[in-house]
Protein backbone atom coordinates (compact mmCIF):
# COMPACT_ATOMS: atom_id res chain seq x y z
CA UNK A 1 0.00 0.00 0.00
CA UNK A 2 1.43 3.55 -0.75
CA UNK A 3 1.69 6.06 1.51
CA UNK A 4 -0.06 9.46 0.82
CA UNK A 5 2.69 12.46 0.54
CA UNK A 6 1.07 14.31 3.32
CA UNK A 7 1.90 11.58 5.74
CA UNK A 8 5.34 10.99 3.97
CA UNK A 9 5.74 14.81 4.38
CA UNK A 10 4.91 14.26 8.33
CA UNK A 11 7.04 11.63 8.99
CA UNK A 12 10.07 13.60 7.25
CA UNK A 13 9.35 16.60 9.47
CA UNK A 14 8.23 14.90 12.33
CA UNK A 15 11.92 13.08 12.41
CA UNK A 16 13.96 16.58 12.17
CA UNK A 17 11.61 18.56 14.35
CA UNK A 18 12.42 15.70 17.02
CA UNK A 19 16.27 15.81 16.40
CA UNK A 20 15.60 19.66 17.26
CA UNK A 21 13.32 19.80 20.16
CA UNK A 22 15.35 16.95 21.65
CA UNK A 23 18.32 19.20 22.20
CA UNK A 24 15.95 22.00 24.08
CA UNK A 25 16.51 19.74 27.33
CA UNK A 26 18.58 17.09 26.50
CA UNK A 27 21.05 19.30 28.27
CA UNK A 28 19.06 19.89 30.88
CA UNK A 29 20.24 16.70 32.80
CA UNK A 30 23.66 17.18 31.77
CA UNK A 31 24.09 20.72 34.14
CA UNK A 32 26.00 19.21 37.05
CA UNK A 33 28.00 17.19 35.07
CA UNK A 34 29.07 20.00 32.40
CA UNK A 35 29.47 22.47 35.61
CA UNK A 36 31.73 20.09 37.23
CA UNK A 37 34.34 18.99 34.17
CA UNK A 38 33.99 22.40 32.16
CA UNK A 39 34.53 24.13 35.72
CA UNK A 40 31.66 25.94 35.52
CA UNK A 41 29.06 27.32 37.94
CA UNK A 42 25.52 26.78 37.51
CA UNK A 43 24.33 29.90 36.46
CA UNK A 44 27.02 29.51 33.63
CA UNK A 45 25.83 26.52 32.34
CA UNK A 46 22.51 27.47 32.38
CA UNK A 47 23.79 29.67 29.65
CA UNK A 48 24.15 26.64 27.32
CA UNK A 49 20.52 26.20 27.44
CA UNK A 50 19.56 29.86 27.26
CA UNK A 51 22.03 29.98 23.96
CA UNK A 52 20.26 27.51 22.11
CA UNK A 53 16.90 28.79 22.96
CA UNK A 54 17.63 32.21 22.24
CA UNK A 55 19.84 31.53 18.92
CA UNK A 56 16.46 29.85 17.79
CA UNK A 57 13.90 32.27 18.61
CA UNK A 58 16.09 34.72 16.86
CA UNK A 59 16.61 32.42 13.57
CA UNK A 60 13.13 31.62 13.16
CA UNK A 61 11.70 34.69 12.19
CA UNK A 62 13.57 34.82 8.94
CA UNK A 63 12.86 31.53 8.45
CA UNK A 64 9.66 32.23 7.13
CA UNK A 65 10.68 34.19 4.40
CA UNK A 66 13.69 32.06 3.58
CA UNK A 67 10.77 29.27 3.29
CA UNK A 68 8.79 31.15 0.97
CA UNK A 69 11.87 32.63 -0.95
CA UNK A 70 14.46 29.96 -1.45
CA UNK A 71 11.94 26.41 -0.97
CA UNK A 72 10.79 25.07 2.02
CA UNK A 73 12.80 21.44 1.24
CA UNK A 74 15.90 23.20 0.34
CA UNK A 75 15.62 25.53 3.83
CA UNK A 76 14.57 22.40 5.62
CA UNK A 77 17.75 20.17 4.42
CA UNK A 78 20.28 23.22 4.74
CA UNK A 79 18.97 24.09 8.36
CA UNK A 80 19.48 20.04 9.07
CA UNK A 81 22.79 20.38 7.55
CA UNK A 82 23.53 23.09 10.11
CA UNK A 83 22.32 21.76 13.03
CA UNK A 84 24.29 18.29 12.21
CA UNK A 85 27.34 20.32 12.04
CA UNK A 86 26.67 22.52 14.70
CA UNK A 87 25.94 19.50 16.78
CA UNK A 88 29.36 18.01 15.91
CA UNK A 89 31.26 21.33 17.49
CA UNK A 90 29.47 20.98 20.72
CA UNK A 91 31.12 17.34 21.05
CA UNK A 92 34.68 19.17 20.77
CA UNK A 93 33.93 22.36 22.82
CA UNK A 94 37.08 22.68 25.03
CA UNK A 95 35.40 24.78 27.78
CA UNK A 96 31.98 26.63 29.10
CA UNK A 97 32.41 29.25 26.34
CA UNK A 98 33.02 27.40 23.22
CA UNK A 99 30.23 25.61 23.99
CA UNK A 100 28.28 28.43 24.92
CA UNK A 101 28.65 29.52 21.50
CA UNK A 102 28.78 26.43 19.43
CA UNK A 103 25.44 26.21 20.61
CA UNK A 104 23.96 29.24 19.51
CA UNK A 105 25.79 28.09 16.11
CA UNK A 106 23.69 24.85 16.61
CA UNK A 107 20.96 26.75 17.85
CA UNK A 108 20.16 28.74 15.05
CA UNK A 109 20.10 25.90 12.49
CA UNK A 110 17.52 24.31 14.78
CA UNK A 111 15.91 27.91 14.51
CA UNK A 112 14.90 27.51 10.81
CA UNK A 113 14.06 23.91 11.15
CA UNK A 114 11.23 24.00 13.59
CA UNK A 115 8.39 26.75 11.58
CA UNK A 116 10.09 24.93 8.06
CA UNK A 117 8.69 21.93 8.89
CA UNK A 118 5.34 23.17 10.89
CA UNK A 119 4.68 24.83 7.41
CA UNK A 120 5.40 21.69 4.98
CA UNK A 121 2.65 19.85 6.96
CA UNK A 122 0.03 22.49 7.42
CA UNK A 123 -0.21 22.28 3.35
CA UNK A 124 0.15 18.97 2.48
CA UNK A 125 -2.91 18.43 5.01
CA UNK A 126 -6.07 20.59 3.62
CA UNK A 127 -7.56 22.64 6.45
CA UNK A 128 -10.40 20.36 7.19
CA UNK A 129 -7.75 17.40 8.43
CA UNK A 130 -5.89 20.48 10.16
CA UNK A 131 -6.59 18.55 13.55
CA UNK A 132 -4.88 15.30 12.10
CA UNK A 133 -1.50 17.82 11.35
CA UNK A 134 -1.43 19.22 14.32
CA UNK A 135 -2.18 15.79 16.21
CA UNK A 136 1.03 14.49 14.05
CA UNK A 137 2.96 17.72 15.35
CA UNK A 138 2.15 17.36 18.82
CA UNK A 139 4.28 14.15 19.17
CA UNK A 140 7.94 15.88 18.68
CA UNK A 141 6.65 19.09 19.99
CA UNK A 142 6.39 17.98 23.72
CA UNK A 143 7.52 14.52 23.78
CA UNK A 144 11.08 15.25 22.76
CA UNK A 145 11.31 17.63 25.25
CA UNK A 146 10.17 15.99 27.97
CA UNK A 147 12.13 12.45 26.64
CA UNK A 148 15.27 14.50 26.46
CA UNK A 149 16.53 14.09 30.15
CA UNK A 150 15.75 10.23 29.87
CA UNK A 151 17.91 10.06 26.56
CA UNK A 152 20.98 12.41 28.58
CA UNK A 153 20.28 10.04 31.36
CA UNK A 154 21.43 6.95 29.54
CA UNK A 155 24.44 8.84 27.88
CA UNK A 156 25.66 9.94 30.57
CA UNK A 157 25.13 6.83 32.35
CA UNK A 158 27.62 5.07 30.15
CA UNK A 159 28.88 7.72 27.81
CA UNK A 160 30.88 10.91 28.31
CA UNK A 161 28.79 14.34 27.82
CA UNK A 162 30.30 15.31 24.03
CA UNK A 163 27.90 11.70 23.48
CA UNK A 164 24.65 13.96 23.39
CA UNK A 165 25.78 15.92 20.70
CA UNK A 166 27.58 13.29 18.83
CA UNK A 167 24.33 11.05 19.02
CA UNK A 168 22.82 14.03 16.54
CA UNK A 169 25.50 13.32 13.90
CA UNK A 170 24.22 10.00 12.11
CA UNK A 171 20.20 11.06 12.94
CA UNK A 172 21.15 14.38 10.79
CA UNK A 173 22.53 12.66 8.18
CA UNK A 174 19.64 10.17 7.38
CA UNK A 175 17.23 13.13 7.81
CA UNK A 176 18.95 14.92 5.10
CA UNK A 177 19.41 11.59 3.26
CA UNK A 178 14.96 11.02 3.03
CA UNK A 179 14.28 14.71 2.55
CA UNK A 180 16.18 14.83 -0.38
CA UNK A 181 14.58 11.51 -1.85
CA UNK A 182 10.66 12.13 -0.73
CA UNK A 183 10.50 15.89 -0.64
CA UNK A 184 8.99 18.08 -3.05
CA UNK A 185 9.90 21.78 -3.10
CA UNK A 186 7.61 24.68 -2.20
CA UNK A 187 7.65 27.65 -2.39
CA UNK A 188 5.41 31.28 -2.68
CA UNK A 189 5.22 33.40 -5.82
CA UNK A 190 6.01 37.05 -3.90
CA UNK A 191 7.82 36.60 -0.77
CA UNK A 192 8.88 40.38 -0.85
CA UNK A 193 12.61 41.59 0.23
CA UNK A 194 14.35 40.54 3.80
CA UNK A 195 13.12 43.30 6.64
CA UNK A 196 17.03 43.75 7.83
CA UNK A 197 16.05 46.79 10.34
CA UNK A 198 13.69 44.17 11.75
CA UNK A 199 15.53 41.38 12.56
CA UNK A 200 18.45 43.55 13.93
CA UNK A 201 15.49 45.01 16.55
CA UNK A 202 14.42 41.56 17.30
CA UNK A 203 17.41 39.81 17.66
CA UNK A 204 19.15 42.44 19.57
CA UNK A 205 16.32 43.16 21.80
CA UNK A 206 15.63 39.90 22.83
CA UNK A 207 19.47 39.10 23.31
CA UNK A 208 19.46 42.06 26.24
CA UNK A 209 16.47 41.52 27.51
CA UNK A 210 17.71 37.72 28.13
CA UNK A 211 21.27 38.85 29.24
CA UNK A 212 19.33 40.93 32.27
CA UNK A 213 17.29 38.50 33.42
CA UNK A 214 19.87 36.01 33.85
CA UNK A 215 21.83 38.69 35.46
CA UNK A 216 18.89 39.39 38.14
CA UNK A 217 19.55 36.30 39.63
CA UNK A 218 22.78 37.37 41.09
CA UNK A 219 22.69 40.96 41.03
CA UNK A 220 19.05 41.79 41.86
CA UNK A 221 16.73 43.46 39.80
CA UNK A 222 17.25 47.24 41.07
CA UNK A 223 20.94 46.35 39.91
CA UNK A 224 22.02 49.28 37.54
CA UNK A 225 23.55 46.62 35.05
CA UNK A 226 19.97 44.49 34.93
CA UNK A 227 18.15 47.53 34.12
CA UNK A 228 19.86 49.06 31.46
CA UNK A 229 20.53 45.63 29.38
CA UNK A 230 17.03 44.39 30.49
CA UNK A 231 15.27 48.22 29.98
CA UNK A 232 17.32 48.32 26.29
CA UNK A 233 16.02 45.05 25.51
CA UNK A 234 12.26 45.78 26.03
CA UNK A 235 12.61 48.97 24.20
CA UNK A 236 13.93 47.67 21.25
CA UNK A 237 11.44 45.25 21.11
CA UNK A 238 9.23 47.72 21.38
CA UNK A 239 10.22 49.67 18.74
CA UNK A 240 10.44 46.34 16.24
CA UNK A 241 6.79 46.24 16.72
CA UNK A 242 6.38 49.93 16.01
CA UNK A 243 8.74 49.38 12.94
CA UNK A 244 7.11 45.77 11.98
CA UNK A 245 3.72 47.87 11.46
CA UNK A 246 4.68 49.92 9.15
CA UNK A 247 7.29 47.93 6.65
CA UNK A 248 5.60 46.83 3.41
CA UNK A 249 6.93 42.98 4.27
CA UNK A 250 7.82 42.55 7.66
CA UNK A 251 10.14 40.26 9.11
CA UNK A 252 7.11 39.16 11.56
CA UNK A 253 3.82 40.52 10.36
CA UNK A 254 2.09 41.48 13.59
CA UNK A 255 -0.83 42.02 11.47
CA UNK A 256 -1.66 38.18 12.11
CA UNK A 257 -2.62 38.89 15.50
CA UNK A 258 -5.61 40.96 14.46
CA UNK A 259 -6.99 38.08 13.86
CA UNK A 260 -8.23 37.02 17.02
CA UNK A 261 -7.75 33.19 17.47
CA UNK A 262 -4.11 33.58 16.32
CA UNK A 263 -2.87 35.95 19.00
CA UNK A 264 -5.06 34.13 21.77
CA UNK A 265 -3.03 30.70 20.74
CA UNK A 266 -0.04 32.52 20.71
CA UNK A 267 -0.48 34.33 23.82
CA UNK A 268 -1.89 31.03 25.70
CA UNK A 269 0.56 29.01 24.53
CA UNK A 270 3.40 31.21 26.08
CA UNK A 271 2.11 31.13 29.24
CA UNK A 272 2.40 27.44 28.92
CA UNK A 273 5.63 27.02 27.55
CA UNK A 274 6.86 28.90 30.12
CA UNK A 275 5.62 26.70 33.26
CA UNK A 276 6.73 24.04 30.72
CA UNK A 277 10.32 24.65 30.24
CA UNK A 278 11.07 26.52 33.60
CA UNK A 279 9.94 22.72 35.23
CA UNK A 280 12.45 20.54 33.01
CA UNK A 281 15.35 23.09 33.89
CA UNK A 282 14.40 22.65 37.70
CA UNK A 283 13.33 18.71 37.87
CA UNK A 284 17.02 17.42 37.10
CA UNK A 285 18.57 20.09 39.23
CA UNK A 286 16.66 19.05 42.07
CA UNK A 287 16.70 15.38 41.36
CA UNK A 288 20.52 15.04 40.55
CA UNK A 289 22.01 17.42 43.15
CA UNK A 290 19.56 17.24 46.08
CA UNK A 291 18.24 14.03 45.84
CA UNK A 292 21.68 11.94 44.75
CA UNK A 293 19.82 10.77 41.59
CA UNK A 294 22.19 9.46 38.69
CA UNK A 295 21.07 11.26 35.57
CA UNK A 296 19.51 8.24 34.41
CA UNK A 297 17.51 7.75 37.41
CA UNK A 298 16.62 11.08 37.14
CA UNK A 299 16.00 10.77 33.31
CA UNK A 300 13.49 7.93 33.90
CA UNK A 301 11.82 9.52 36.57
CA UNK A 302 10.77 12.39 34.13
CA UNK A 303 9.42 10.18 31.22
CA UNK A 304 6.41 9.66 32.56
CA UNK A 305 5.33 13.31 31.07
CA UNK A 306 6.39 12.82 27.87
CA UNK A 307 4.49 9.43 28.42
CA UNK A 308 1.14 11.25 29.08
CA UNK A 309 1.63 13.25 25.77
CA UNK A 310 2.44 10.23 23.66
CA UNK A 311 -0.96 8.69 25.08
CA UNK A 312 -3.47 11.86 24.92
CA UNK A 313 -2.16 13.25 21.82
CA UNK A 314 -3.98 10.64 19.19
CA UNK A 315 -7.56 11.43 20.92
CA UNK A 316 -7.36 14.96 21.44
CA UNK A 317 -6.66 15.22 16.73
CA UNK A 318 -9.91 13.24 17.17
CA UNK A 319 -12.06 14.63 19.43
CA UNK A 320 -11.05 18.70 18.76
CA UNK A 321 -13.01 18.66 15.51
CA UNK A 322 -16.15 17.89 17.84
CA UNK A 323 -15.37 19.87 20.94
CA UNK A 324 -13.00 22.66 19.84
CA UNK A 325 -10.83 24.61 21.12
CA UNK A 326 -11.62 26.64 24.24
CA UNK A 327 -13.07 23.67 26.87
CA UNK A 328 -9.87 21.37 25.63
CA UNK A 329 -7.64 24.07 26.33
CA UNK A 330 -8.80 25.11 29.68
CA UNK A 331 -9.09 22.04 31.39
CA UNK A 332 -5.48 21.14 30.07
CA UNK A 333 -4.09 23.64 31.57
CA UNK A 334 -6.17 23.23 34.57
CA UNK A 335 -4.84 19.55 34.52
CA UNK A 336 -1.05 20.79 34.37
CA UNK A 337 -1.75 23.61 36.84
CA UNK A 338 -2.76 20.85 39.65
CA UNK A 339 -0.47 18.01 39.30
CA UNK A 340 2.34 20.86 39.27
CA UNK A 341 1.50 21.11 43.47
CA UNK A 342 3.00 17.27 43.86
CA UNK A 343 6.24 19.36 42.79
CA UNK A 344 5.80 22.42 44.90
CA UNK A 345 5.34 19.80 48.07
CA UNK A 346 7.83 17.65 47.35
CA UNK A 347 11.05 17.19 49.66
CA UNK A 348 13.61 14.53 49.89
CA UNK A 349 11.19 11.56 50.94
CA UNK A 350 8.22 12.04 48.48
CA UNK A 351 7.56 8.73 47.00
CA UNK A 352 8.73 8.59 43.85
CA UNK A 353 6.05 6.30 42.16
CA UNK A 354 3.70 9.46 43.37
CA UNK A 355 5.91 12.26 41.78
CA UNK A 356 5.96 9.81 38.45
CA UNK A 357 2.11 8.97 38.77
CA UNK A 358 1.99 13.36 38.46
CA UNK A 359 4.12 13.64 35.80
CA UNK A 360 2.48 11.62 33.79
CA UNK A 361 -1.13 13.46 34.13
CA UNK A 362 0.87 16.79 33.64
CA UNK A 363 2.27 15.89 30.37
CA UNK A 364 -1.46 14.72 29.07
CA UNK A 365 -2.39 18.11 30.12
CA UNK A 366 -0.17 19.50 27.87
CA UNK A 367 -1.02 17.06 25.13
CA UNK A 368 -4.62 18.60 25.44
CA UNK A 369 -3.71 21.71 25.58
CA UNK A 370 -1.02 21.60 22.24
CA UNK A 371 -3.19 19.88 19.98
CA UNK A 372 -6.19 22.00 19.81
CA UNK A 373 -3.94 25.12 19.98
CA UNK A 374 -1.77 24.15 17.04
CA UNK A 375 -5.29 23.30 15.45
CA UNK A 376 -7.04 26.57 15.98
CA UNK A 377 -4.26 29.18 15.79
CA UNK A 378 -4.06 28.17 11.77
CA UNK A 379 -7.95 28.06 11.28
CA UNK A 380 -8.43 31.88 10.03
CA UNK A 381 -4.81 32.01 8.20
CA UNK A 382 -4.41 31.92 4.57
CA UNK A 383 -1.89 29.26 2.76
CA UNK A 384 0.12 32.07 1.25
CA UNK A 385 0.26 33.53 4.51
CA UNK A 386 1.02 30.01 6.54
CA UNK A 387 4.95 30.37 6.19
CA UNK A 388 4.86 33.44 8.35
CA UNK A 389 2.46 32.38 11.02
CA UNK A 390 4.31 29.85 11.70
CA UNK A 391 7.31 31.08 11.95
CA UNK A 392 5.40 33.83 14.43
CA UNK A 393 4.09 30.42 16.27
CA UNK A 394 7.16 28.81 16.51
CA UNK A 395 8.98 32.05 17.10
CA UNK A 396 6.16 32.43 19.94
CA UNK A 397 7.28 28.88 21.93
CA UNK A 398 11.00 29.27 21.47
CA UNK A 399 10.77 32.49 23.51
CA UNK A 400 8.68 31.76 25.77
CA UNK A 401 11.13 28.75 26.83
CA UNK A 402 14.14 31.31 26.89
CA UNK A 403 12.10 33.35 29.28
CA UNK A 404 11.14 30.96 31.14
CA UNK A 405 14.74 29.08 31.86
CA UNK A 406 15.87 32.70 32.05
CA UNK A 407 13.17 33.47 34.89
CA UNK A 408 12.89 30.61 36.66
CA UNK A 409 17.35 30.17 37.02
CA UNK A 410 17.17 34.10 38.34
CA UNK A 411 14.29 32.56 41.35
CA UNK A 412 16.35 29.81 41.76
CA UNK A 413 19.56 32.10 42.20
CA UNK A 414 17.55 34.52 44.47
CA UNK A 415 15.74 32.18 46.76
CA UNK A 416 18.68 30.14 47.80
CA UNK A 417 20.29 33.09 48.51
CA UNK A 418 17.43 34.08 50.81
CA UNK A 419 17.41 30.67 52.28
CA UNK A 420 20.77 30.76 52.85
CA UNK A 421 21.21 27.68 50.78
CA UNK A 422 23.86 26.03 48.39
CA UNK A 423 23.19 23.43 45.62
CA UNK A 424 24.16 19.77 46.66
CA UNK A 425 25.40 20.34 49.92
CA UNK A 426 23.62 18.39 51.93
CA UNK A 427 24.11 20.03 55.28
CA UNK A 428 21.30 22.61 54.00
CA UNK A 429 18.93 20.56 52.13
CA UNK A 430 15.93 21.78 53.24
CA UNK A 431 16.81 24.87 52.46
CA UNK A 432 17.17 24.24 49.10
CA UNK A 433 14.12 22.12 49.32
CA UNK A 434 12.04 25.29 49.64
CA UNK A 435 14.07 27.46 47.04
CA UNK A 436 13.22 24.61 44.79
CA UNK A 437 9.48 24.70 45.91
CA UNK A 438 9.44 28.88 45.61
CA UNK A 439 10.79 27.94 42.01
CA UNK A 440 7.96 25.29 41.23
CA UNK A 441 5.33 27.89 42.72
CA UNK A 442 6.18 30.04 40.10
CA UNK A 443 6.08 27.70 36.89
CA UNK A 444 2.27 26.83 38.49
CA UNK A 445 1.66 30.89 38.34
CA UNK A 446 2.96 30.69 34.50
CA UNK A 447 0.49 27.67 33.62
CA UNK A 448 -2.77 28.75 35.57
CA UNK A 449 -2.28 32.22 34.03
CA UNK A 450 -3.17 30.14 30.55
CA UNK A 451 -6.11 28.66 31.87
CA UNK A 452 -7.70 32.35 32.37
CA UNK A 453 -6.29 33.42 28.41
CA UNK A 454 -7.58 29.72 27.69
CA UNK A 455 -11.21 30.80 28.85
CA UNK A 456 -11.12 34.31 26.51
CA UNK A 457 -10.83 31.75 23.31
CA UNK A 458 -13.99 31.55 20.72
CA UNK A 459 -14.47 28.25 19.16
CA UNK A 460 -16.31 29.87 16.91
CA UNK A 461 -13.34 31.65 15.81
CA UNK A 462 -11.99 28.59 14.70
CA UNK A 463 -14.97 27.04 13.09
CA UNK A 464 -13.22 26.02 10.18
CA UNK A 465 -10.98 23.23 11.61
CA UNK A 466 -14.55 21.64 13.27
CA UNK A 467 -16.58 19.34 11.89
CA UNK A 468 -19.91 21.08 12.61
CA UNK A 469 -19.65 24.85 11.62
CA UNK A 470 -20.49 26.99 14.44
CA UNK A 471 -22.91 29.93 14.31
CA UNK A 472 -21.33 33.47 14.30
CA UNK A 473 -21.41 34.44 17.70
CA UNK A 474 -21.69 31.37 19.42
CA UNK A 475 -18.67 29.97 21.58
Amino acid sequence: MRLEHKYIVALISVFGMFMNLLDLTIVNVAVPVLSSELTASAGDVQWVVTAYLLAVAVAIPVSGWAGDRFGTKRIFLLALAFFTGGSALCAFAWNIESLIIFRALQGMGGGFLMPVTQTMVFRAFPQQERSKAAGILVVPTTFAPASGPLLGGLILDSLSWPWIFLVNIPVGILGIVLGLTFLKEQREDNPGRIDIPGLLLASGGLALFLFGLAEAGERGFADMRVLSFGGTGILLLALFVIVELRTKDPLIDVRLFRDRMFALANITQSAAFMGFSATLFLLPLFLQLERGMSPLESGLLTFPQALGVMFLAPVMARIYPVVGPRRLVAVGLLVATVTTVPLIIMDLETNLWWLRGSLFFRGAGFSMMLVPLQTAAFAAISMTATGRATAIFNATRQVSQSFGVAIIATVLTSRLTHHGATLGTFDNAAASVQAFSDGYLVTAGFIAAGILLALLIRDSDAAATLRTRLKPGTT
